[in-house]
Formats: structure tokens, C-alpha cells, sequence
């Protein structure tokens, strides 16, 4: 079929008729589908339930320094699972602290901690007048919602296939010191599934911001979440490149084993400087004598090295390739050729982006939820949940059994279909 912009009235009404009778039929079904969170299916999880059995009553657990892990102190995790994590992230483990079972939990911790008694003996940020945050977008809502809370006010940049708009992030960076921090998810990022490019990285590691406390909050989600084994993004490793770049303080990299492990009970770890650090255990020690030292260990005695993990993951991309695969051959069949959208094919991580003409996200996610499949919010992946162009939509693969993902998206194509040709006919 030929773009629809090319329809004349009388061919679109006639186009709305038949699609409006496709839509009625799928009503008929009384469908019930979530595909709003990046969440692993039953399935993923299921990879990990061996981790139940690696520790039992009668295991010694003691760590290899001969620590007790049943007990109390190690305030920065257990030696085995800080080079665990060091492989997984590509950092020494000398540079890492680990944490509870979030990330999202660590990254909150640090802007609390910046607002309430600033970074490295900077001002705390509840004493300024002005504090402001980039944000690459689309984004990860999670992130905004937490510069949000906290009254920090948010500057969209834009997303290129090579990472944030550079251009922007430096001009602005450099000249503007109520700028603290940029969110940053540099691998098959949240949710166009991109990845920073040598040259993105390297400009980042580069930068000269006009404020001393200004970190690049460096979200590592998806550093291992990759769906082929003959096609992988690498990024630059960002701890290494600042160092080289006479900025080791500029950074802080986050990571956990959430999608790798159990979402509920995994391992999240912080990554920085030295100085860094060492700022961040002045907060910790009164925080907390440890973490679940116990959880540390069971990761460790199952997964016992990267290479461990690596071969698990590659169990989770079995998984999940053939949903991601589904969406983008049912986006191509129904929608290819039409301009009415276009779509992201990312090779990892856990989201597809899609963006409909402008001024329709927000009646096609309204129009799929009528129909009985629910979709992450339109505008979520823009600050304060407003997309100005109102066209982005996530699309989140991962929690469907296949058939019902399939079901969903053939749904979501007729929903785009048919807002484009109401758009169209408005006109």
C-alpha cells in the first residue's frame, strides 16, 4: 500500500471503514495484556531458581578472607563479588561499592545525598537557588521521576543514534554551574536501544562543567543484556576514559544484576573514583554497618565467574530474541512503507521506540488500553511525562508469553493505523 499521506479523502474513509471494523473485531476478544514495564518473563526467571539451591544449612559461608557473612560489617561488599561485578561493568574492583538489590535505589540515594550535604564538600544543593539536570530523550522515566521529586528542574536533549546531542550537552554544560548531572543509559539505552558512540563517550569523559560538583550519572542497565551473539554494541568504558581525560571524579556508574538475576533480590554496586568513594562511605557507614552479605555470596557461588554469567545471559536472549524479533517483522508487515511510524531495532537491552506522527501517542495508547492491552504511558519517556511532539511510545517485549505479544502488537498497529488516517482526515 502506498503512504497515506497519498489517500485521497474519499480512499481514507473508505481505509477507516475497514480498520474501524479490524479494531471492533480484536474489542471482541475481551483482551487483557500488559506490555507497560520492562519486566522479565516467568520464563527469565525461572533461568535463575538454581540460585534457591547453591546455599543451604549445611554450606560454609564464610567468603574467601574468611569473613562471616551470616554477620555483621563489610560495609562495600564481599572482595568475590566486587570482581564479579568489576568484570561485568569493566572496572576494577577496588572501584566499587556494593549495595542492596537496586540501582534505581543507589541513584536515588546519591541525588539525596548531594541535595542534603552536597559532593565532595560542595554546597548541598537544597542551599542553591537553582539546580538543573540534562536529560537525554527519549529516556528512562524512573530517572526523571527522581530528579523530579526532588525539585530539580530537567532540560530535554535530544537522543541521536550516537547518544545525547553533544553539541548541547557541552554548550550548555560548560556555561551553566546550576547544571549537576546528566542521566545517562549508555547501552542499548531506555528505550530507543541505542548505544554512545566512541566519540559521545569521549566528549562526556571530556567535558569542563562550570560546576565542580557536575557527575555524569552513568546507568549501566544493559552492559551484558545483549540479544545476538554475532552482533554486539560496545561502549567505551567511562571510569577509564575520564581518568585518561584528567577527570577520574566526573562520574558516577551504576549497575545491578536485576535483569540478570531475580529483579527482587539481585545486586546493585555504584563504580567511581577514589575521592568519589570515599565521599559516598561518609554517607554509608551511618547509613549501614553492610549489605546482604548472604545474597552476595549466593550470586557468587552460582554464577562463580563472568563467564558464568555471560553464558546465562545468552540463556535470557534465547528468550527474549524471538519476542523482539516478532514486534519488528508485525511493525514492518502492517506499517513499512505507510510513514505513519517508524521503530527502533535495537541489538540488546530491553525496549523498542516507537514514534507515530506527531500529536498521536497519546489516542493510540489510549485506543490499545480500550481494546484491552495496556502500554506504557504516552509522554513517560519525556520529563514530566510531556513529549512535546506527543509521538513517542515504548514498547516493552520482555513480560508477554510470545503469542500474547504478538496478539498485542498487531493490535498496536492497527491502533497506529488507524489514529494516523483520523489525523489525516482532520486535516
Amino acid at each position: 500500500m502506498k503512504p497515506y499521506r497519498e489517500l485521497n479523502r474519499e480512499e481514507l474513509l473508505e481505509l477507516k471503514k475497514e480498520l474501524s471494523e479490524r479494531y471492533r473485531e480484536f474489542q471482541s476478544k475481551d483482551l487483557a495484556l500488559d506490555m507497560s514495564r520492562g519486566k522479565p518473563s516467568a520464563e527469565q526467571l525461572d533461568l535463575s531458581m538454581g540460585m534457591m539451591d547453591v546455599l543451604s544449612s549445611d554450606d560454609d559461608l564464610t567468603c574467601e578472607d574468611g569473613t562471616d557473612c551470616r554477620n555483621y560489617g563489610v560495609l562495600d561488599g564481599i572482595r568475590e563479588v566486587k570482581e564479579l561485578i568489576g568484570d561485568m561493568i569493566e572496572v576494577p574492583a577496588d572501584n566499587i561499592i556494593i549495595y542492596g538489590n537496586s540501582s534505581l535505589n543507589v541513584m536515588y540515594d546519591t541525588i539525596s545525598r548531594s541535595m542534603t550535604h552536597g559532593v565532595m564538600g560542595n554546597t548541598p544543593w537544597c542551599k542553591l537557588d537553582k539546580v538543573k539536570f540534562l536529560c537525554p530523550v527519549p529516556g528512562y522515566d524512573r530517572h526523571f521521576a527522581i530528579t523530579e521529586y526532588f525539585g530539580i528542574e530537567m532540560i530535554n536533549i535530544p537522543m541521536t543514534q550516537d547518544g545525547p546531542d553533544m553539541n548541547m550537552v557541552e554548550e550548555l554544560v560548560t556555561n551553566d554551574a546550576s547544571i549537576k548531572g546528566i542521566w545517562c543509559v549508555p547501552k542499548y539505552s531506555n528505550p530507543t536501544g541505542n548505544s554512545y558512540s566512541d566519540q559521545t563517550v569521549r566528549r562526556l569523559a571530556r567535558l569542563k562543567p562550570a560546576a565542580p560538583d557536575f557527575r555524569i550519572y552513568w546507568d549501566n542497565a544493559y552492559g551484558i543484556h545483549h540479544l545476538y551473539d554475532d552482533e554486539q554494541d560496545h561502549v567505551l568504558e567511562i571510569l577509564a576514559e575520564c581518568k585518561k581525560a584528567g577527570n577520574p571524579d566526573l562520574v558516577y556508574k551504576f549497575s545491578s544484576t536485576s535483569k540478570i538475576s531475580f529483579p527482587g533480590s539481585g545486586i546493585a554496586a555504584i563504580a567511581a573514583s577514589y575521592n568519589n568513594l570515599e565521599d559516598i562511605k561518609g554517607q554509608l557507614k551511618i547509613q549501614t554497618i553492610g549489605h546482604d552479605k548472604v545474597n552476595q555470596l549466593r550470586h557468587v557461588r552460582f554464577f562463580k565467574d563472568i563467564h558464568g554469567m555471560v553464558e546465562h545471559m545468552k540463556k535470557h536472549a534465547d528468550i527474549l530474541r524471538p519476542k523482539f524479533e516478532a514486534v519488528e517483522d508485525i511493525l514492518e508487515r502492517e506499517l513499512g512503507g505507510l510513514e505513519i511510524g517508524s521503530w527502533t531495532k535495537p541489538r540488546g537491552g530491553y525496549f523498542i521506540s516507537f514514534d507515530s506522527m506527531e500529536g498521536c501517542a497519546k489516542e493510540i495508547v489510549a485506543k490499545c488500553k480500550k481494546a484491552g492491552v495496556v502500554m506504557t504511558g504516552a509522554g513517560a519517556t519525556y520529563p514530566y511525562g510531556k513529549d512535546p511532539h506527543d509521538c513517542n511510545i515504548r514498547i516493552a517485549p520482555s513480560y508477554p508469553p510470545l503469542q500474547d505479544l504478538i496478539t498485542a502488537t498487531e493490535l498496536f498497529a492497527l491502533c497506529v493505523k488507524i489514529v494516523s488516517v483520523n489525523k489525516l482526515l482532520g486535516k
